[in-house]
């Protein structure tokens, strides 16, 4: 099992310090369902990070129904920007770990949550299988960016009017780990899921609803690629199978690994 964080762990981005507040963690699961935390501000974070667009050629995909695949949407300035709040939130309260399941299993991914917790198999404000602390939370500037995401993804400018995730869960690979076939369900809203990478390029498995085997379509995440599911491929069965290790540029703030944040909609109270 990796160290926590290698190549992430309190290292300053390329361009700026490592100026987060350091609020919440949590952490995922291979081959289960997953999210929870509390909030952290990332550099310019009273607007956010500014609205990012797509690369210049970098050809829009849709994997399935309502699964969107938008390669460089993300700047290296902005993954600066999510590398540093990250960072933050890795600290704690509650820090990032690699996830215990419920059948002795450890994940090889770490996850430290914001706005929720998550752990196999619910969502709670406190982390109570890490240290009881109640984790980050969600910060406004995510959720214009989570808007930003979906206009972008759906190429409708109202496509992001009333979502509102509440919780993100961020994982963080090293070269050896992988994330099993598992479906987002914990939610009680139908609403997408904006998925962001950072760093290291991983081969994202996409299924469908019914089945963790075939079939599905392997999708390469490189860093800043923007992927969004929802609609009909909401509650489809996904994974990554590897991460290709040195394929990241060191630019964006990481020296080594992957990161990717997911935002949900939890649906939840309280």
């Amino acid at each position: 099992m990796s160290t926590p964080l290698p190549g992430f762990e309190n290292i300053e981005g390329p361009g700026g310090t490592d100026g987060a507040d350091r609020t919440g963690r949590a952490d995922r699961t291979e081959g289960a369902e997953h999210g929870n935390g509390h909030g952290s501000r990332a550099p310019h974070a009273s607007q956010g990070p500014r609205q990012p667009g797509a690369a210049a050629g970098a050809p829009r995909r849709e994997i399935a129904p309502g699964a969107i695949h938008l390669p460089g949407w993300l700047p290296l300035a902005r993954q600066r920007e999510l590398v540093t709040a990250c960072r933050g939130w890795a600290q704690g309260p509650a820090p990032i770990r690699h996830t215990k399941l419920p059948r002795g299993g450890v994940m090889s991914v770490q996850t430290v949550c914001i706005g929720w917790h998550w752990q196999p198999y619910s969502y709670t404000r406190t982390a109570d299988d890490v240290n009881g602390a109640r984790v980050a939370a969600f910060p406004d500037w995510m959720v214009e960016l989570g808007r930003h995401a979906l206009a972008a993804a759906y190429q409708d400018a109202t496509a992001g009017h009333g979502y509102t995730p509440d919780t993100a869960l961020i994982n963080f690979y090293d070269g050896q780990a992988k994330l099993g076939m598992h479906q987002d369900k914990e939610e009680r809203s139908p609403a997408p899921v904006v998925s962001l990478s950072i760093g290291d390029t991983c081969v994202f498995r996409f299924g469908n609803t019914e089945t963790r085997t075939k079939p599905y379509t392997d999708v390469e995440l490189a860093s800043g690629d923007l992927f969004v599911f929802g609609g009909p491929s909401r509650f489809a069965y996904h994974g990554v199978t590897k991460v290709r290790p040195g394929t990241g540029d060191p630019a964006c703030g990481l020296t080594s690994g992957r990161l990717n944040i997911t935002m949900r909609v939890t649906g939840l109270d309280g």
